[in-house]
């Protein structure tokens, strides 16, 4: 077997903003796989500033990975555990090697064309008229569930924009989420939770910053808005830690995405944890490329989750990889007669 990688950045259509600032290009890296003639990709979907792996010696250790990949998946992952994007490409790399079409790695009824899942719309941060247009532009797309990245403008200004929404909706017509990444103090953060809970969201995800156990965990006892913790679950890799953010904090969801928390491996551990504990819980992509965006939304439809899911990412980049995906009438659909535009090997 013979590996290698390859950086691609990607091109945002439009500038996109977050609380951590605004995004013009996405760095990604692809693992590609060659034996008996068969290809295998994955994709590692390094967030910078947000994963835990960005790092000097990423690179470096990506080439250690492909000159070590005669050790397997099993040993390999195991020695991966502080760098879980390249967790995750490696074991989309693999699944993809032994795959009769590359590009399908959980065969399902999702992959065959026959079922969709369902996805929430994703409203970046930006000026309020900038974010009116897009909810307005996701309500006529036929989404029923829309995200709301929050935390960057004037407070009074994103409650206004939900005012508006439910103005148009009520709660059993569109469902909305809310997105702080961190921007809430402490101090203050459980009187904006309470303003917010006026407009009936389902949730809010992390509204305050990571590795504030106590704090988080008082709001989410105290809350009267559900919240989901995201990046709190970002760099935590051993299954007891897991187990104590978990039962300490007792957050009403997690969030999931792969490439941030180890892959598939890593989401089943958080999953398992979740579901024991009377948890929610839904699976994200994190701008990844339609390689890992792919590998995402077919793993997610064999969970069997009814919840909408957060992978509606494919569209955001003018030099993305053409998929069989789509998304229709918010859902995500995969095509099976379309073919992939994977022109790195």
């Amino acid at each position: 077997m013979k590996a290698e990688y390859k950086k691609y950045i990607l091109n945002f259509k439009r500038p996109s903003g977050t609380s951590r600032g605004v995004l013009t290009t996405k760095e990604t890296w692809f693992l590609i796989l060659s034996e008996d003639n068969n290809i295998g990709v994955g994709e590692c979907g390094i967030l910078r500033t947000l994963s835990f792996d960005d790092r000097p010696d990423y690179e470096q250790k990506l080439k250690w990975v492909c000159e070590h990949i005669y050790l397997g998946e099993k040993e390999l992952l195991l020695q991966l555990e502080d760098f879980p994007s390249i967790q995750f490409g490696l074991e989309q790399a693999f699944l993809s090697l032994k795959s009769k079409s590359k590009f399908e790695l959980f065969p399902s009824e999702f992959t065959n064309g026959k079922t969709a899942i369902p996805i929430n719309g994703l409203v970046w941060m930006g000026e309020k008229e900038f974010m009116k247009s897009q909810i307005e532009e996701k309500l006529k797309a036929g989404f029923d569930c829309i995200k709301l990245k929050i935390g960057a403008i004037d407070f009074d200004a994103e409650l206004d924009l939900l005012k508006y929404i439910r103005s148009q909706f009520t709660s059993d017509e569109i469902e909305i989420r809310v997105d702080a990444n961190g921007a809430f103090q402490p101090k203050n953060a459980l009187e904006k939770l309470k303003r917010l809970s006026e407009f009936e969201l389902h949730s809010i995800e992390q509204p305050i910053k990571t590795g504030q156990v106590q704090e988080m965990a008082k709001l989410c006892e105290t809350t009267p808005l559900d919240i989901a913790l995201d990046e709190e679950l970002i760099g935590v890799t051993s299954f007891n830690k897991k187990q104590q953010i978990v039962t300490e904090i007792q957050p009403q969801y997690i969030i999931l995405k792969p490439s941030l928390i180890g892959g598939f491996q890593g989401s089943k551990e958080w999953i398992e944890l979740a579901e024991k504990n009377s948890m929610g819980w839904w699976i994200t992509s994190a701008l990844e490329s339609n390689v890992g965006l792919n590998a995402i939304a077919q793993f997610t439809y064999t969970l069997n989750s009814k919840m909408p899911q957060g992978l509606g990412t494919g569209s955001l980049y003018t030099n993305n990889f053409d998929s069989p995906l789509e998304v229709k009438q918010g859902t995500l659909t995969y095509d099976p007669n379309k073919d992939w535009n994977f022109n790195l090997i």
